[in-house]
C-alpha cells in the first residue's frame, strides 16, 4: 500500500481514502511517520501534538504513546466537564436537531413540538441519541426542547396533565445518560423560551417556569445546562440567572440572526448582556442557516470584545438554506415547516461550515433543525485532523466519496474524489420552483395580542382570524 505525505506544520492530514487498521499514511516533521488505528469505537490519526504524542521525533516509534481511545463509559477515565474540556482546547461537537427528526419519524407533532416522544417513544429518542454520538457528537442534550410546564399545556396540549412536564424532563435526562454513558458525552439539561414570556407574565412566574425544569437537572445531575432558543435578551437572562442556581456551566443561545432579537437589541449586545448574566458560552441556535448564523457570530464575538467581555461560543445553526429569510427566520418562510427539504444542506456544506466555525475561533459546534446524524459527522471529519480521530459513523463513510471508487457505473467511479464533491451546486428537481421565497413577515413579537397563549385548543373562529389576516397581507381578495 502507498503512503500519503504528510503536512509539516505538525497537524496530520485525513487521506482521501479509507484506510485499515494500523495503514501507515506517510512521513511528516523529522521523518516521523502517522497511521492509523481503531479505539473505543473511533477511528483515530496518530500525529504530533494529539494527545498522547511526545514529540514529533518520536511519533510512530516504540517509543511514542498512543492515543488514548473514546472511553466506552465515564468509569473509564477521569470526568471532564465542558468547561475543563474548552479550556484545554477540545473542540465540542453538539447533536442535531430532534423535534423536525423524530416528526418525519412519527414520533413529535408539528405545531406543539413537545418532547413527550421521551415517555411514549422512549426507543425513538435512543436510537436518535445514539445516531448522533456514533456521527461524532461529545454532547447528548436532553429531549427538553418546549418541557415547561407552560408549553405542555398551551393550546390544548394534553401532556402537561396526562404525562406531566416532570416525568417527561426526567425520561429525557434518563434516555441521554445512558447514552452518554456509552461514549466519552456530556449530557446538557435544556430549557427554552415560553409562551409565558410571550404572554407578558411577570419575571418572578417565568423564573418559576425555568426553576421547575432546572430542579429535575439537578436531581439527575447533568453536566452542564443550555439556554436555547431564545428570540428576547430578557427571557434568556432570566433564564442564565435562573439556570446558575445550580453552580453547574451555562450555556446560552439566541435564535437570531445579524439583525439582533425580536425586540430591537443588537445581536453583539444580546452577547454581551448573556455574560454579564452569567454564561459561561453564548451563542447562536437554530432559526438561520450557516452562513447566517455564523455572520451574527462575528458580531456576537466583536461585541464581547469591545466590552472586554470573555466567553466560549457555541453556534447550532439550521441545516437548511435560508438566504431569504426576514429578522424571525425559517419560521417565516412559507414552506416552514413541512416543505423545507429542498432547502437542506448537504454534507459538503457542513464540512464548509465546520472550517468555518472554526476559523472563527468557536469550540462548540453543534446543528438544530434539519441536521441529521450524517451532518454532524461530516463537521467531525472535517475537525479530524485537529480532533486526532475519526467518529465510529466514518467506518462506513471514506471521505470525499472516495467509497464510490466500489461502484460498478464508471462515471460514478469518476465521482471518488474531493474536486468533484466540493464544487457541486445540487439541482433541486423542481422545474418551476423559485430560487427564494417571500417571508410572512407579520411582524408579530412580544406584547401583540395574537401571541398571547391559552390553555385551550385554538377555535375554529380564532383561526378563520388567522386565514383572513394571511389573506389580507398576502394581497389575496377573499
Amino acid at each position: 500500500m502507498g503512503v500519503v505525505p504528510q503536512p509539516t506544520n505538525g497537524r496530520a492530514a485525513i487521506c482521501n481514502t479509507h484506510w485499515p487498521c494500523g495503514a501507515m499514511l506517510g512521513p511528516g516533521p523529522g521523518g516521523a511517520h502517522y497511521k492509523m488505528c481503531e479505539a473505543g469505537g473511533c477511528v483515530q490519526v496518530l500525529c504530533p501534538g494529539a494527545s498522547g504524542i511526545k514529540s514529533a521525533a518520536k511519533a510512530g516509534t516504540a517509543e511514542a504513546d498512543e492515543m488514548q481511545p473514546v472511553r466506552k463509559d465515564k468509569k473509564n477515565a477521569p470526568y471532564r466537564g465542558l468547561l475543563e474540556r474548552l479550556a484545554a482546547g477540545e473542540i465540542i461537537i453538539g447533536d442535531g436537531g430532534f423535534v423536525f427528526a423524530l416528526e418525519k419519524r412519527g414520533y413529535v407533532k408539528a405545531g406543539p413540538w413537545t418532547p413527550e416522544a421521551t415517555v411514549e417513544h422512549p426507543e425513538a429518542v435512543r436510537q436518535l441519541h445514539r445516531e448522533f454520538l456514533r456521527a461524532g457528537s461529545t454532547v447528548m442534550q436532553t429531549f427538553t426542547f418546549y418541557a415547561s410546564d407552560d408549553k405542555l399545556m398551551n393550546r390544548g396540549n394534553y401532556v402537561g396533565q396526562k404525562i406531566s412536564g416532570n416525568t417527561v424532563n426526567e425520561a429525557a435526562c434518563d434516555i441521554a445518560r445512558e447514552v452518554a454513558n456509552e461514549g466519552d458525552a456530556l449530557v446538557a439539561g435544556g430549557v427554552s423560551q415560553t409562551p409565558s414570556y410571550l404572554s407578558n407574565k411577570s419575571e418572578t412566574a417565568v423564573k418559576a417556569i425555568f426553576r421547575k425544569q432546572l430542579d429535575v437537572f439537578v436531581k439527575k445531575n447533568v453536566d452542564f445546562l443550555i439556554a436555547e432558543y431564545f428570540e428576547h435578551v430578557e427571557e434568556a437572562e432570566w433564564a442564565v440567572h435562573v439556570m446558575k442556581e445550580s453552580g453547574k456551566a451555562v450555556a446560552a443561545t439566541m435564535c437570531i440572526g445579524p439583525e439582533g432579537d425580536m425586540a430591537g437589541v443588537s445581536t453583539g449586545d444580546c452577547a454581551v448582556r448573556l455574560v454579564k448574566a452569567g454564561a459561561d458560552i453564548v451563542g447562536v441556535n437554530c432559526h438561520f442557516d450557516p452562513d447566517i448564523s455564523l455572520k451574527a457570530m462575528k458580531l456576537m464575538k466583536e461585541g464581547l470584545e469591545a466590552a472586554k467581555l470573555k466567553a466560549h461560543l457555541m453556534v447550532q445553526p439550521l441545516a437548511f438554506h435560508t438566504p431569504d429569510c426576514s429578522k424571525q427566520g425559517f419560521i417565516d418562510l412559507p414552506e416552514f415547516p413541512f416543505a423545507l427539504e429542498p432547502r437542506i444542506a448537504t454534507r459538503w456544506d457542513m464540512h464548509k461550515y465546520a472550517r468555518s466555525a472554526y476559523d472563527l475561533g468557536i469550540r462548540y459546534i453543534g446543528g438544530c433543525c434539519g441536521f441529521e446524524p450524517y451532518h454532524i459527522r461530516a463537521i467531525a471529519e472535517e475537525l479530524a485532523t485537529e480532533r486526532g480521530f475519526l467518529p465510529a459513523g466514518s467506518e462506513k463513510h471514506d471521505a470525499w466519496g472516495s467509497c464510490l471508487a466500489m461502484h460498478t457505473k464508471p462515471w460514478v467511479r469518476a465521482r471518488a474524489q474531493r474536486a468533484y464533491w466540493e464544487k457541486m451546486l445540487p439541482a433541486t428537481g423542481l422545474p418551476y420552483s423559485p430560487a427564494f421565497s417571500k417571508p410572512d413577515s407579520w411582524g408579530v413579537t412580544k406584547g401583540d395580542e395574537a401571541l398571547i397563549q391559552q390553555v385551550e385548543a385554538t377555535s375554529n373562529d380564532q383561526l378563520k382570524d388567522m386565514f383572513e389576516k394571511q389573506k389580507k397581507l398576502a394581497g389575496i381578495i377573499a
